[in-house]
């Protein structure tokens, strides 16, 4: 589930980063991808906790810019330990003070970070954001049980995108969280956006208002409640006023609030997070996967349209070509091989060499065997339903780019690649046109085959077609028609033909013979199907949207979605760490 979700935010990323930030979609998919974020880091400190069940509290101190979140650490610490500064964004990576427990007792901390560095407070460095600090605390406080405490950077500034991951790993990381807002800041969509994002993570949490006037208390934490209720559905939390004092410059806490955060951690429960986790997949599961389901329907949707095509095309195959009354040739190629197997025994050897040296001038002036080839009427019903199939797609990709407004980029990309890859389409489609044809071959023979078979059980009749054979050479016709001097379109109106063929149709054998025609007819029609239209037209047209780099779509596929949602149903009464 990690893998699919750290999948998921790297795709969200990816398309942000070619999205017009004018787009009407751009902040919807921007906080996608930041729910991905605190997912992905939930999901990690889920696994911390199942391999470190003793990993100490941890507390994260989060607000917007310039609200004294440092201030307010170094108070909750009794200590002077995170650097503080009138300037906006002066902390730019997270922060966690041991206070009363041992930073070496949590040895799965690293993995958690993944790739952040862990340093020394002292080591931090400005321009370094993929790092993380860990410091103890040298004196104990009353206002903190046992616990790290975290000084997180802001998540309202200009630069806040630099060093979001980072914040998200401290953020998720907690058991707890204190929200610390000014009096100038806590009205800030900001703060409500991020609040709202980690209502599924279930911390327990405090508010702090920092800044206070004198008599501004009321109304402030009034208006927070109201902004609470909006942006979440749990109870309003408790607050903790800190007025502004000129001297000294650091405020302190309150004592009636001395016991806020003893209280606030009593609320943790870890044993629960497996619940919490499930439940945070799948209240935004169909919301993040919406633009990939949207992809998936426009795969089927186009997978339907080639399927409509070639539909269409093996319909026009077959009233073009299988059923057509002066087209469809392969059954005379069937009853011509038939009588060629008429070869009276002894002499079929005398009789192929001679005839072959009188046809030879004809095969000489018509060419080899290729020749044959490019006279077929199939072949040429084949290949210009194939042209058809790729004007009809081109046409309708072109019609729904115009309509569908919302998927338009999905078919003007694949408009596009049909464009660019018609000709090696083509190209292919009609390399197996002509293997299909000679493979073809061996089917007519063994449909003459299954005629001499039968014509065996019937000596008067097989004897009457050898006399009929012997009055023309259906040998040197053969090899007539394989030089391409003729076309077996014409050969059924040479006199041999119309004599054979009428003395089988009118025989007892005439049934029979509609049968085998029927049989090679069928047999042909999903040959057809199968090695053009399915294996080779079918396969590459299907293939074809997937062949788009693009870094404007999300590309995952289907059966990964599908292996995911079923890891998530797997899982009701609390997921598995995968």
């Amino acid at each position: 589930m990690l893998e699919f979700i750290q999948h998921l935010k790297q795709r969200y990323q990816i398309v942000l980063g070619r999205m017009d930030k004018r787009s009407p979609r751009y902040l919807d998919y921007q906080q996608r991808a930041d729910q991905l974020l605190f997912a992905e880091a939930f999901i990690r400190k889920g696994r911390l906790i199942a391999e470190h069940p003793d990993l100490p509290m941890q507390i994260a101190v989060i607000g917007p810019t310039q609200s004294g979140k440092s201030s307010t650490v170094n108070l909750l610490l009794n200590s002077h330990q995170a650097g503080v500064s009138p300037l906006a964004g002066y902390t730019v990576q997270a922060q966690g003070f041991c206070h009363a427990v041992s930073a070496e007792a949590m040895p799965g901390l690293q993995t958690y970070f993944g790739r952040f560095e862990r340093v020394a407070v002292g080591e931090l460095a400005p321009g370094r954001l993929d790092c993380y600090a860990i410091g103890t605390s040298p004196l104990r406080s009353p206002l903190l049980p046992p616990c790290v405490c975290w000084d997180t950077p802001d998540f309202d500034s200009i630069d806040a995108a630099d060093y979001r991951e980072g914040l998200v790993r401290a953020i998720a990381l907690a058991d707890a969280v204190i929200l610390l807002v000014s009096k100038e800041k806590y009205a800030d969509q900001s703060v409500w956006d991020i609040m709202s994002i980690l209502e599924s993570l279930r911390q327990p949490t405090l508010i702090v208002v920092n800044k206070l006037g004198e008599g501004q208390e009321a109304v402030i934490i009034d208006s927070l409640a109201e902004k609470w209720r909006a942006a979440r559905r749990d109870l309003v939390p408790n607050v903790v006023p800190l007025h502004f004092r000129r001297l000294p410059d650091q405020p302190s806490w309150p004592r009636a609030a001395e016991q806020a955060v003893l209280e606030l951690v009593k609320s943790v429960s870890r044993r629960k997070h497996s619940q919490y986790q499930q439940q945070l997949l799948t209240r935004f599961w169909p919301h993040w996967l919406e633009p990939v389901y949207a992809e998936h329907q426009s795969q089927r949707h186009w997978r339907t349209l080639v399927d409509q095509c070639l539909a269409r095309a093996l319909k026009d195959y077959q009233r073009d070509y299988l059923n057509h009354p002066h087209h469809y040739e392969t059954f005379q190629q069937a009853v011509l091989n038939l009588l060629t197997l008429l070869e009276i025994p002894g002499l079929a050897g005398l009789l192929a060499k001679t005839r072959r040296a009188m046809t030879w001038p004809m095969r000489k002036l018509f060419g080899s065997k290729s020749a044959a080839v490019s006279a077929s009427q199939e072949i040429a019903v084949l290949t210009q339903i194939g042209d058809h199939v790729m004007i009809q797609l081109a046409d309708r990709l072109l019609e729904i780019a115009e309509t569908e407004a919302d998927d338009a980029r999905w078919w003007k990309e694949t408009s596009g690649a049909l464009r660019q890859q018609r000709g090696d389409i083509s190209s292919a489609y009609q390399r197996a046109v002509l293997n299909y044809h000679g493979d073809f071959q061996q089917d007519v023979e063994a449909a003459a085959q299954r005629l001499y078979r039968k014509l065996q059980e019937q000596p008067l009749i097989l004897n009457s077609l050898r006399a009929t054979r012997a009055t023309t050479d259906a040998g040197a016709v053969l090899l007539t028609i394989q030089a391409g001097g003729i076309g077996l379109h014409d050969l059924v109106l040479m006199p041999l033909m119309l004599t054979a063929t009428s003395l089988l149709a009118e025989s007892t054998l005439g049934g029979y013979m509609a049968r085998v025609e029927a049989d090679l007819k069928q047999h042909q029609l999903h040959t057809v199907n199968a090695a053009l239209f399915e294996h080779c037209l079918q396969r590459r047209l299907y293939a074809l949207p997937g062949q788009i780099a693009s870094n404007s779509r999300f590309d995952i596929d289907e059966t990964e979605c599908r292996q995911a949602e079923q890891a998530l149903q797997d899982k009701k009464h609390g997921l598995r760490i995968l």
